[in-house]
């Protein structure tokens, strides 16, 4: 089994000139070119989300677009009179999606909590996945009210605390934890959203469970939706895979190993 880095993005420090943003674009633009193959799980996430759209929208945005396959059926959804803008972080994501889905959609770069977007310019914003990796939720929150005009909406869904508990238990030992992102939980959301300007959140919470064959392929399921190791010399020895791999055996059930997400679906009105 070759080395694969424990999935965690850890919070954004507040200290000036730190390099959050560049380490999350790397962790991202690396899980590109598998990431159609490997972020089934995220697919089936999206369920939710889709069955909420409305009928129309003139003007979409896909925030954290990652390959681009929820924007192209967004504008496929929508048809020629909506303009559907696909929206990330890292470029390897933004250049797999320019390569697999052409001008489906306008493909820009930029940061959730600093929208390269005018004021009140969107109908519709929906998210899939990609909240829960950004530090400054209110930021986030405020621009998502920001960029939305009277009457839009945004669908969001993002992941809650007890999200990867199993990877977790199976990463972590005595004087050296997992390091999990600390995911927040509805009343966070709910928090935010009020102190951004939404004038009525709709926070629905449920629990979703994959199963896999082994440690391997449940570390490809989390690398593909861009988890990755965020601090330096996070590489692993056999010694420590090994031992991830018998912890995780101890959790095993008759359909494979256990991967639990808690999901968090928000329908926001501006």
């Amino acid at each position: 089994m070759s080395a694969l880095p424990i999935p965690t993005l850890a919070s954004r420090s507040t200290t000036p000139g730190d390099d959050w943003q560049a380490r999350v674009a790397r962790a991202f633009s690396r899980a590109a070119p598998r990431y159609a193959e490997c972020a089934v799980a995220q697919r089936i996430m999206a369920e939710p989300l889709l069955s909420r759209l409305p009928a129309r929208a003139g003007r979409v945005l896909d925030l954290g677009c990652g390959a681009g396959e929820l924007t192209a059926s967004l504008a496929g959804r929508f048809g020629r009179g909506c303009t559907v803008i696909g929206l990330d972080l890292a470029p390897g994501m933004l250049e797999v999606a320019r390569r697999t889905h052409g001008d489906a959609a306008r493909w820009l770069f930029g940061d959730a909590a600093a929208l390269p977007l005018a004021e009140a310019s969107q109908d519709l914003v929906v998210s899939n996945l990609a909240i829960q990796w950004c530090p400054d939720l209110d930021a986030v929150m405020a621009e998502l009210r920001r960029v939305l005009r009277p009457g839009g909406r945004a669908l969001v869904n993002t992941l809650g605390p007890g999200t990867l508990a199993e990877v977790g238990r199976a990463w972590s030992r005595p004087g050296r934890p997992a390091g999990l992102l600390a995911f927040r939980d509805a009343a966070r959301h709910r928090q935010a959203a009020r102190a951004a300007g939404f004038r009525r959140l709709d926070c629905r919470t449920r629990t979703m469970r994959f199963h896999y064959p082994d440690l391997a392929a449940v570390m490809a399921s989390i690398k593909g939706i861009g988890a990755q190791t965020s601090r330096p010399g996070g590489r692993l020895t056999r010694a420590d895979l090994a031992r991830a791999a018998r912890r995780y055996e101890t959790q095993r059930e008759p359909e494979g190993l256990p991967v639990t997400y808690r999901l968090l679906t928000l329908e926001l009105h501006a």
